[in-house]
């Protein structure tokens, strides 16, 4: 199989189901900033040491795979006309609430936040502080598809709760990596 089909030159592709919409569609945006966010996280993974760091953002973009093929199926084309998924999996709960046990435990281990922090604090944690940008982007684009277009409460769920733990695992990588955060005080400028 070639990687090329050709199908899309004329700037359409084909969404789970069979639809073809313009590659401009705030559907196709919606996964296309999943796609970056994903790639990102595996940037930052190639900067991180931590074994279980590491297997919670693998555990991540795996969920992130999951996210888009649903973030690229309209609502209606979900179930097949035999009644069971066209997807696999879809995000639930589970690993919304995963995320959430992980971001606790970080936290457990860093000081509390006096102020705004400046993204940065060593090459792994400025990565996943540009990874969080990246998830607030494409839980925003998710909102907007949802405007037009029914999205599955727990994607945008997830995207917001996903920006969250990149933003504590960030802070805690600092941390382990004994680099400094630097705050925004406005009392210090």
């Amino acid at each position: 199989m070639k990687i090329y089909t050709k199908t899309g030159d004329k700037g359409q592709t084909a969404l789970y189901g069979g639809a073809r919409v313009s590659k401009a569609s705030a559907r196709v945006d919606s996964y296309g900033n999943i796609d970056e966010l994903n790639s990102f996280i595996g940037i930052s993974k190639s900067h991180i040491e931590d074994e279980e760091v590491l297997k919670q953002l693998k555990k991540i973009q795996f969920d992130l795979f999951t996210v888009g093929s649903e973030a690229a199926t309209p609502v209606d084309k979900l179930m097949l006309a035999n009644g069971k998924s066209r997807l696999p999996l879809i995000i639930s709960d589970t690993e919304i609430e995963e995320l959430e046990q992980w971001m606790d435990a970080f936290e457990d281990k860093l000081e509390p936040l006096q102020y705004f922090i400046l993204p940065g604090g060593g090459k792994s944690a400025t990565f996943l502080h540009a990874a969080r940008t990246i998830c607030r982007r494409a839980e925003r684009s998710l909102v907007f598809l949802n405007e037009s277009e029914e999205v599955r409460p727990e994607l945008i769920k997830y995207l917001n709760r996903l920006s969250d733990y990149l933003f504590v695992l960030a802070r805690y990588i600092s941390k382990i990596n004994s680099e400094p955060e630097e705050y925004w005080n406005p009392n210090e400028r």
